[in-house]
């Protein structure tokens, strides 16, 4: 099970975009995947349309047991493979800004008890808050990568910065995490403003930043609200999206298979063809 938080700490830029559009390419590649949704504002899970559920992940964060997260997942109405662990708004009082340890453990504790599945997730997507508290840390702590979002704009790229800052500080609590990348959203090509600020990006984090960018299509914002995948919808636009996070999700599966290997590296023809055809 291999576990990735998308956050930021600038609200706005797309943060559950990212997130809902690798659940889209895995429900395509047949990658068994689970979204949790630690965000009050719920976004993520009334894209994925669950089924309602007896638990949500306020519950889970109170009680980290096995009845407990399981009543809190749900199939989406995506399709067979995507599941979703329902988001609460009454998470937003569980937001400590400064919580202790065991509060940070909580849902890593509640996440292993997944794994001895029979079959098990192969992927699992933590849609954070655009906020440093409770909720965010505990993501970081549950995770195995983080996946920094931003837009190529001045004040996002300052929130990428401490959202960086905080993976990296993380660690604390958990030594397995690292760093994915950052994936730069809503890119319009022909803006010298947006080139200059990708640059800047790449001046700052170097090798992190994904070699695939976001582009600004409004297929994005037309799927989400007809609660579809971003592969199903079928524009132009909406392929040009759809294959830029097939190339995304083949960088973090690739990962998962040879934890060992570099984070960093560039995508081989191979892993792009898989990608395409996805």
């Amino acid at each position: 099970m291999h576990t990735v938080a998308v956050l930021s700490l600038k609200g706005g830029v797309g943060k559950t975009t990212v997130a809902l559009g690798l659940a889209s390419a895995a429900l395509r590649r047949g990658v068994r995947t689970l979204v949790i949704d630690l965000d009050p504002q719920c976004n993520a899970t009334s894209t994925l349309e669950p089924d309602e559920t007896d638990a949500s992940i306020y519950d889970v964060l109170q009680d980290p047991s096995e009845d407990t997260i399981r009543a809190a997942i749900a199939p989406s109405a995506w399709g067979d493979g995507v599941d979703v662990l329902a988001g609460s708004e009454d998470a937003e009082s569980l937001n400590h800004p400064d919580p202790g340890e065991t509060r940070l453990g909580r849902l890593r504790e509640a996440l292993s008890l997944l794994k001895d599945d029979e079959e098990p997730y192969q992927l699992v997507l933590l849609d954070c808050p655009p906020s440093l508290g409770q909720l965010t840390r505990s993501a970081l702590v549950a995770a195995d990568r983080a996946l920094l979002v931003t837009e190529p704009t001045m004040f996002a790229v300052a929130g990428v910065q401490r959202a960086f800052e905080a993976v990296q500080a993380e660690r604390e609590h958990n030594e397995h995490l690292q760093p994915l990348g950052v994936v730069v959203n809503r890119v319009r090509p022909r803006s010298h403003e947006h080139q200059f600020r990708i640059d800047e990006l790449r001046d700052i984090f170097g090798p992190l930043v994904m070699p695939v960018a976001l582009p600004d299509r409004l297929a994005v914002q037309q799927a989400q609200g007809a609660c579809m995948p971003i592969h199903e919808w079928g524009t132009p636009g909406a392929r040009e999206v759809a294959l830029a996070f097939n190339l995304l999700l083949a960088r973090i599966l690739r990962i998962s298979r040879s934890r060992r290997r570099a984070v960093h590296h560039d995508f081989d023809d191979q892993e792009i063809e898989e990608a395409v055809d996805a």
